[in-house]
């Protein structure tokens, strides 16, 4: 793994010869069993290494992301897509334990019941492309970012799975109040009634594990970074005008454009953390406003500490508009 970007890029997956065995991974997938075991479920989801988090219908298994069984293909990710997808302990967990959900369904064909029907919806339903979320909602619990369990019925019960099955959850103190509490305690007296039964479904295939796919590093950020960036974006000339200016008075200053450079990786952190949306796509907004600056000719007039905390709000702004106006669905 000591190829340059550039090369590294070139490679397929099938290439790389990396294995889970060994891994933070391995770790973290036998503390997913042992937190099942304490619930006295007896599924147990076996991990493969693939190019991005899923669990296949009619295999209760976890595909898990190729860049977190090295640091080279995780620097890589980070270099790709700003961000890096499960990659502490703490976000790890929390999408096995998501992922667990998907797998405890399809063991036990829980989708099919009529009452989990009634209390998240059709698993039938389409996945839509994009999805619009409502961050206020208390029908829903909160656990992956985007308000992923709105998106659809089976992350809806993935999502609130998650909740319960995480052993420093005070679900019950938490939610207390919240309609979605009732899906909780649904879930509750679920497990309670498949509690040591043995999984309907067994299946141990690994759909798209890595030695299988033949695609190139360098096609799949290009897919993904298309997948998670702006189709058109805002024209952000009026509020740039307000934070920045172009009167001639101010030519001496700073760029616009070169400051936002400079605090990018920042202003694309704070924003992640309160918007949910990927930094992928908050870089990308950030890159039209900065190529709008250029345009303009508009430099920083202000100080560095106000100028950062308008550029948060705008850049803010504009990435819940384009959080309101449908969100993507992720594939996990």
């Amino acid at each position: 793994m000591s190829l340059p970007d550039e090369e590294l890029l070139d490679l397929r997956f099938c290439d790389l010869g990396i294995k889970l065995e060994g891994t933070p991974i391995e770790d973290r997938t036998a503390l997913l069993w042992r937190q099942l075991e304490r619930r006295h479920l007896r599924v147990r989801p076996h991990c493969w290494l693939s190019d991005e988090w899923f669990s296949p219908d009619d295999v209760p298994g976890i595909a898990v992301p190729f860049y977190l069984a090295h640091p080279r293909l995780a620097r890589l990710e980070r270099r790709m897509m700003h961000e890096v997808e499960g990659g502490t302990h703490r976000w790890c967990m929390q999408i096995l334990r998501h992922e667990a959900g998907h797998c405890v369904d399809t063991a036990f064909h829980l989708h099919r019941r009529r009452r989990w029907q009634r209390v998240f919806g059709l698993a039938s339903r389409a996945y839509p492309e994009w999805y619009r979320p409502r961050p206020y909602s208390k029908s829903y619990v909160q656990h992956l970012e985007a308000w992923y369990a709105q998106s659809h019925p089976s992350e809806d019960f993935a999502e609130t799975f998650a909740v319960w099955l995480n052993p420093g959850s005070r679900w019950r103190h938490q939610y207390k109040g919240w309609p979605a509490l009732k899906k909780l305690e649904y879930v509750d007296e679920l497990m309670g009634q498949i509690a040591d039964e043995p999984p309907r479904v067994t299946s141990r295939e690994r759909i798209g594990s890595l030695p299988r796919l033949r695609k190139t590093l360098r096609t799949h950020y290009k897919e993904r970074q298309t997948r998670y960036g702006i189709d058109e974006p805002e024209l952000f000339d009026t509020d740039l005008r307000k934070l920045f200016s172009d009167d001639s008075k101010h030519t001496r200053c700073e760029s616009a454009a070169a400051f936002l450079r400079r605090v990018r990786p920042d202003l694309r952190r704070r924003v992640a953390y309160w918007s949910g949306e990927f930094q992928y796509t908050i870089d990308q907004v950030l890159q039209e406003m900065m190529t709008r600056c250029n345009r303009l000719k508009l430099r920083r007039n202000l100080s560095e500490r106000r100028s950062k905390q308008d550029a948060t709000i705008l850049l803010t702004v504009h990435t819940m508009k384009f959080l309101n106006n449908g969100h993507r669905e992720r594939s996990l």
